[in-house]
């Protein structure tokens, strides 16, 4: 009621008051001003040039720290390269390989790799050298015994020579194999595939068969994609169930059209970068790179076959 007659008061009188009756008469009725702690900024130049060269120094300390392991683990496998090098060496004689490998309880029935045609390289001087790679992996597989080997490179370049990789393969085995070279297949998906098309004789199934696929980044997420899309349309027309989309199916289509899952796959970098590699193909696949490794060896190769025969395959229920 006594706030009441102040206001009517307060409008009643309002033209009589002055500016500072009506803030005296207001001041009562406002929120209490907060109290202001004024800290007196004090300049300490030295200590902060301190705290920045201590950072400065941390930093540079961790930086060579660093610099010096990357260091050591180089010359470390490089050391270890030579020293494979000199023990363990093909020699071009497919039973030296066997014999590298005798100790092995396993090898895999299903091996991929991942080369990479560098931009530096592109051209005919790049285009040989990648050939010359595949043709050396495929002496390998053969020698070791491995009857499916699947090599992708991003851009498609091998499958568009097709009949040149088979000639340039076939030469390498007769270079291992001499007379008796096993039978080649190369073969990419969505392509008629490339069977004993060489111009050397044709050699007698006792050497064994070695059958090449070739991918690409086309045959990875792209077929995911495609597949996806048949299902969806078949189911959409009353030709499929949706309770018939299964797993099963998709694992069924995807290896009919592209390939079956490889048992090893060999990143020959020194990181793992699998530059659009079929996704669903690397469910259960042992995985190996070597660190510091910048090309294709021998040693590479051995050292991933000791490295799956020795690993522990743990599939869930």
């Amino acid at each position: 009621m006594i706030a009441t007659q102040e206001t009517q008061t307060y409008r009643n009188d309002a033209d009589k008051l002055n500016v500072q009756e009506r803030e005296k008469l207001l001041k009562p009725y406002l929120p209490q001003k907060p109290l202001k702690v004024i800290r007196k900024s004090k300049s300490q130049p030295i200590r902060m040039f301190l705290k920045t060269q201590l950072h400065l120094l941390v930093f540079t300390a961790m930086h060579m720290l660093f610099s010096l392991y990357i260091r050591f683990r180089q010359t470390f496998h490089i050391v270890m390269d030579r020293i494979f090098a000199v023990l363990y060496y093909h020699h071009r004689a497919p039973e030296l390989i066997k014999q590298d490998i005798r100790g092995l309880e396993r090898i895999p029935q299903h091996l991929s790799v991942i080369l990479e045609l560098k931009a530096e390289e592109q051209g005919l001087a790049g285009l040989e050298k990648l050939l010359d790679d595949v043709a050396e992996i495929s002496a390998w597989c053969s020698g070791a015994g491995i009857p499916m080997l699947s090599v992708y490179e991003r851009t498609g370049v091998l499958k568009d020579h097709i009949q040149r990789t088979h000639r340039v393969v076939c030469s390498k085995l007769h270079s291992y194999f001499g007379r008796h070279v096993p039978t080649l297949q190369i073969q990419a998906p969505h392509v008629p595939s490339f069977l004993n098309g060489d111009e050397f004789e044709r050699s007698s199934s006792a050497a064994g068969h070695l059958s090449i696929l070739l991918l690409s980044e086309g045959d990875g997420r792209a077929t995911l994609v495609d597949l996806t899309k048949t299902l969806t349309e078949m189911s959409q027309r009353s030709k499929l169930s949706a309770d018939d989309i299964s797993l099963d199916l998709i694992d069924a289509e995807i290896s009919e059209s592209v390939m079956t899952e490889p048992d090893l796959l060999i990143v020959f970098g020194p990181y793992v970068k699998l530059q659009g590699y079929p996704p669903w193909q690397v469910r259960l696949t042992e995985i190996y790179h070597s660190q510091d490794s910048c090309g294709v060896g021998y040693q590479v190769f051995l050292r991933a076959l000791y490295n799956f025969a020795k690993a522990q395959m743990k599939f869930g229920r």
